[in-house]
Order: structure tokens, then sequence, then C-alpha cells
């Protein structure tokens, strides 16, 4: 398990489903994503994400409020399964009673670090429909940038990329 100061995460479990699905199948509360259309289509979808974790290294994570050990979110690294050609991505859903708390913000800047530290990549990207502003604050307090809108996705596209790794003076030649 991962702790940061008000979350924690660890890998999906089958027994996950159901606390996961009372808010991923709610059409308001996922109304800028993916709505899970039944119990065993999301889990088919989360398993598949979790599979991931071998070949990536990354997977996204059933998030946890500390205090209380209770589930109220999912999210973190991935590579799309459906469209994997945009890389690897940041993304969240959380149950709307833990919206406006920051944990969006706490979960993604965790996994950023992660990705351009732990995993050393040179970037995460991450997308959001124009109208979410919620989350484009978050991707923005979290150091993503817009890179431009995609038509095919309904969505823009932000970026995060790792700093210019710099020579210190007595290396260079």
């Amino acid at each position: 398990m991962i702790f940061t100061p008000r979350l924690a995460f660890r890998p999906f479990r089958d027994d996950d489903v159901s606390v996961l699905y009372d808010f991923m199948h709610s059409a308001d509360a996922m109304r800028y994503t993916y709505i899970a259309p039944s119990p065993a289509q999301l889990a088919s979808r989360l398993r598949t994400c979790e599979a991931l974790r071998l070949t990536l290294g990354c997977a996204p994570w059933v998030v946890l409020e500390r205090t209380g050990m209770q589930v109220i979110g999912w999210g973190g690294l991935s590579v799309d399964p459906e469209v994997p050609g945009w890389g690897l991505e940041v993304s969240y859903a959380f149950a709307p009673a833990s919206w406006g708390n920051g944990y969006a913000t706490e979960l993604v800047q965790y996994a950023v670090q992660h990705a351009l530290v732990s995993l050393a990549v040179p970037e995460v990207n991450a997308f959001a429909m124009p109208e979410n502003t919620a989350s484009i604050r978050v991707l923005q307090k979290s150091g993503f940038t817009l890179v431009r809108y995609e038509p095919e996705l309904e969505r823009n596209h932000y970026v995060v990329t790792a700093p210019a790794q710099t020579v210190p003076p007595d290396e260079r030649k």
C-alpha cells in the first residue's frame, strides 16, 4: 500500500467492484468520462487496467481515505486499453461525496511524481473535456499544460514533462 498525507493507494481487487460501481455507473458523477454499464463490464475494464501493472510497471490504484480506509475512488497511471495510442496518462474517478476535498489533486500530483521520477518516463498525458473545469484545475495545479483540443476524443489534451536534467559544472566536458 502507498500512503500520501490523506490517501492510501492499493491495486484493484475483484471485491472493489461493488463500491466502485456505486458511483462509476452514475451518469451524473461520471458525466465527463467512462460510465460503467454493468458491474461485470466494470470488473472487466478494471481487471484489464490492473493487468497492465505487469507490463507498464504501473496501473491505476483503488483510492482510500487514509483515516477511515474507505474506498473513495480509483485512479493513477495507465495506458487506455481501448485507445492505447495516446501514451501514458493519468486518470481518476471519485465518489461524489469526496469531491471538493483536494483528493484528485493529491492523487494526480503523486502519480506524476511517481511517473517522472520512479518510472523515469519523459511525459505524462491527461485528457479533459473543456467543460470539466474542476479536472482542468486539478491538472493545472499538478503542472500540466494544454497541448491542444483533440477532436476525435472530444477532449483537451494536457501534458506534463520531466524537468530537463542538468549536468553539474564539474562533469561538463
